[in-house]
């Protein structure tokens, strides 16, 4: 299908009319037969293409129009009588002793019902999304800016705030830990951690580590096989996911001792098993529905206020409720990690790669999140979509007294594209060739091994993306003799009138993998129910999905619809009442989940048809159901599902597992560790003020492989947002961290691409199926964020002869800077 018009890996180590009355064909001549058998067919044809709404269908989003009418109840918007509210003091210091907090005064404000610290926590003080590092309260240090002490229960948000204020904290201000240099020399500097002080922690600051070595590795021998290379040093800026729901959630206490919570959240499950034993309670006495969610991106897939919110209930006995300011947001979620990237590669004078030699530096921040999995992805991704024989790589992560950095959109492997794609276009100057064509002559394809020895075993049409993408047609050039200024770099502000603009065009590649990783046993579990509602038969799908903003209901709803030949599905509401789901994260949910749905509804199907066989004697092995009845491809309908279900119900669960993955060998990064790879090629049109410093990107033009579009308005949309997330970071978006001081935690300040910002960004979907995943798809919405961010940079290097090597790209980048060998 041609059709015109977005983490995280985990490590092992841590979604009718009564047609019949159920007799088969009866025997006659074969004439008879043969026409009997097409006529069946042409009827079931006819039944199937009645349902519009299901695989390959687009239905819009059911809640899409409460969204665009500001109707949907999102988690801040929920109430409950005789609510309390909670609110955190945050530390004002990066790095710092605790000395003593003093409560007292706090307590005395009327209105307030409880203040809580450390010592006031029933269970376990510790907890983390992959290693248990990061205390429910601050108990002795500080190791970031923001760092949650104390918490407020009032009952009102203004009484909760003024006693925030009234409780006192002495410290022992540090010096920050916060360059890779100072992190690497502890001796010096100190520990973010002490050693040992977590299973695992060879070294206080380093997070994690991975090598990779393939080929001969990287030596003397092998770099004198290259004729040309290419070395650099590359950047990479802290992005915030800048979700538009701040982090919010309702706590009520339970009658039975347990804690209902009721939030925004990427991961139902997973929150729960951290914060039960904190709380001092069995899992099975901590219930959580998922809220109407606000975007995610992967900053939601860490807790933030969901353990302060169930310990202030725990203690008032009362539901509390916390919305995050946004300043507090930006202090109260992970973010993508910062990057320093060390490439060089070596080539033949004909363009073939010989070599690739890398390290990535991850600023991990104060606690590890999942900096484990981001390493292992920038280590086994960290080379791109080419066919490298020889590749040595270094990745790891750092504590530091930054903040706490973890799961966003692309996961690890957006820092590295940035660095390789540079690369690439850096040895297609220096040997004189077409940058495209050099990805091509380089391109993976099916068959070929990634430098961790894992086969390509799916399609792999990186060179086929690349030729699409560059022959899409290009935006026209500007009208310089009916100039509309509004189009120009500075738009509106009338900076230019053509003077000074200059356009560059650039391209990129990126690969991705889809799901959890390194031996993690990934997977999800659906419950479908069919029944007779209202004289029709209906479908109800219950998961723990997280739906936030990614389409997973449409896409449930649509697998129903197929398996069950039904037009009514229910999605029930998310919680833990049904096994867990996994994270919405890693580009997972169809292929984990939507596998799930798969699974249940054909084992409903199998069950009412064998109902069938068992009532009616059926004897035909091509029985379906479709258009609300039991169809068979050489007799047609047979009966109707309303017949055939009466007033019973049939209720199945199942889970769906991916292939097994394994964990990277530590030294040699060799083994099997991704379930699914998945690619995206871009190219950007900009324009840039060379005098101001000031960039347009006219379009963002996306080419990729989605094995199968259950839904291709949804699929489309995806790629376009995951461009225009990338064209953030290429352009603007940046949490500026002085001293382990957050800057800018504000939307004045941070700013993300608005519509205004947005060009166009035509999409070709190509669809090559994935024997391993379900109807043969691949995850989308992570692949274009890789690949786009780096193909706005080389667009702007063509116009201005700037290298460019650290993102976002700033006005004073293309003023300051001089021109490079780009």
């Amino acid at each position: 299908m041609n059709a015109r018009t977005n983490t995280h890996g985990s490590s092992g180590t841590r979604a009718g009319t009564r047609a019949g009355t159920g007799a088969g064909t009866s025997a006659g001549t074969s004439a008879r037969n043969s026409a009997r058998t097409i006529q069946g067919q042409k009827n079931l044809q006819d039944i199937r293409q009645s349902s519009k709404d299901g695989i390959g269908g687009s239905p819009l989003r059911p809640d899409g129009t409460l969204k665009v009418r500001g109707e949907f109840a999102y988690s801040s918007d929920m109430w409950h009588e005789d609510m309390l509210w909670g609110m955190a003091l945050r530390s004002p210091h990066p790095r710092a002793n605790i000395l003593s907090v003093d409560i007292s005064e706090a307590l005395t404000v009327p209105g307030v019902y409880a203040v809580l610290t450390h010592e006031d926590i029933p269970g376990a003080k510790y907890y983390g999304l992959e290693i248990a590092d990061q205390p429910a309260l601050a108990i002795d240090r500080i190791r970031y800016h923001g760092e949650s002490i104390a918490l407020v229960a009032a009952d009102h948000p203004e009484t909760a705030r003024r006693a925030v204020k009234k409780i006192k904290v002495e410290y022992e201000v540090l010096t920050p830990i916060v360059t890779e240099e100072q992190c690497l020399d502890p001796e010096t500097y100190g520990y973010v951690h002490e050693p040992h002080e977590y299973k695992s922690h060879a070294h206080g600051n380093i997070c994690h580590e991975q090598h990779l070595v393939s080929g001969l590795g990287v030596t003397d021998e092998v770099r004198a096989l290259a004729d040309v290379v290419v070395s650099g040093t590359y950047e990479v800026g802290m992005q915030d996911q800048a979700f538009l729901g701040p982090e919010s959630g309702l706590a009520v206490p339970a009658e039975d001792g347990g804690i209902d919570l009721y939030i925004a959240t990427q991961w139902l499950h997973v929150d729960r098993q951290q914060m039960a034993p904190v709380l001092g309670l069995p899992e099975e006495k901590v219930r959580l529905t998922l809220a109407g969610v606000g975007g995610a991106f992967g900053g939601r897939e860490d807790l933030s206020m969901q353990i302060h919110a169930c310990l202030l209930a725990q203690r008032t006995g009362k539901p509390v409720k916390i919305v995050y300011s946004r300043d507090e947001s930006f202090f109260g979620h992970v973010h993508r990690h910062p990057a320093k990237m060390y490439y060089e590669h070596g080539a033949t004078r004909d363009g073939k790669l010989v070599y690739a030699d890398a390290r990535i530096v991850l600023d991990g921040g104060a606690y590890a999140s999942a900096s484990p999995a981001v390493v292992g992805n920038a280590a086994s991704l960290g080379h791109g979509p080419y066919v490298i024989p020889n590749v040595r790589m270094h990745a790891v992560a750092l504590y530091s007294n930054n903040p706490s950095c973890g799961a966003m959109r692309g996961f690890g492997a957006v820092q590295a594209a940035f660095g390789y794609e540079t690369q690439m276009d850096r040895l297609a100057a220096e040997l004189g060739m077409d940058p495209v064509e050099l990805r091509r002559l380089n391109a993976m394809k099916q068959g070929d091994l990634m430098p961790t020895g894992q086969e390509i075993d799916a399609p792999a049409p990186v060179a086929e993306l690349l030729r699409r993408v560059k022959d899409m047609p290009l935006p026209p050039p500007l009208d310089t003799d009916d100039l509309d200024v509004r189009l120009l770099p500075g738009a509106l502000s009338n900076t230019s009138h053509g003077e000074g603009i200059v356009r560059g065009v650039g391209y990129s590649v990126g690969i991705k993998n889809v799901g959890f990783s390194e031996g993690f046993d990934d997977y999800s579990t659906a419950r479908v129910r069919l029944e007779v509602i209202g004289g029709e038969p209906v479908a109800l799908v219950h998961t723990a999905m997280a739906e936030v903003g990614q389409g997973g209901v449409t896409v449930h709803a649509q697998i129903a619809r197929t398996e069950l030949g039904v037009e009514q599905v229910t999605i029930h509401p998310a919680n833990t009442e049904v096994g867990s789901a996994g994270s919405t994260s890693a580009s997972r949910q169809t292929y984990m989940t939507g596998g799930a749905v798969k699974l249940a509804a054909e084992a409903v199907k199998r069950e009412l048809i064998e109902k069938g066989r068992r009532r009616y004697g059926w004897t035909q092995q091509d029985l379906t159901l479709a258009g609300g009845k039991v169809v068979s491809e050489s007799a047609g309908a047979l009966v109707s599902m309303v017949d055939l279900l009466g007033e019973d119900a049939i209720d199945l669960t199942r889970e769906h597992h991916h292939r097994p993955t394994v964990p990277f060998d530590k030294e040699t990064g060799q083994g099997f560790g991704h379930v699914q790879y998945t690619f995206c090629a871009n190219r950007a049109v900009v324009d840039v003020d060379v005098e101001l410093g000031l960039v347009k990107v006219v379009e963002l033009t996306a080419v990729q492989d989605v094995g199968k579009a259950l839904n291709p308005l949804s699929v489309v949309g995806q790629i376009q947002g995951g461009c225009t997330q990338a064209l953030g970071l290429a352009v603007m978006e940046e949490i500026i961290v002085r001293d382990g001081k957050v800057r800018n935690a504000s939307f004045t300040d941070y700013l993300i691409p608005t519509i205004l910002d947005t060009p166009p960004i035509p999409v070709e979907i190509l669809e090559l199926p994935d024997p391993h995943a379900p109807y043969g798809l691949r995850g989308v919405g992570e692949a274009p964020t890789v690949s786009a961010t780096p193909s706005i940079v080389a667009a702007i290097r063509n116009a201005t002869g700037l290298a460019l090597r650290r993102i976002p790209v700033r006005p004073e980048h293309l003023t300051t800077e001089r021109p490079g060998e780009l």
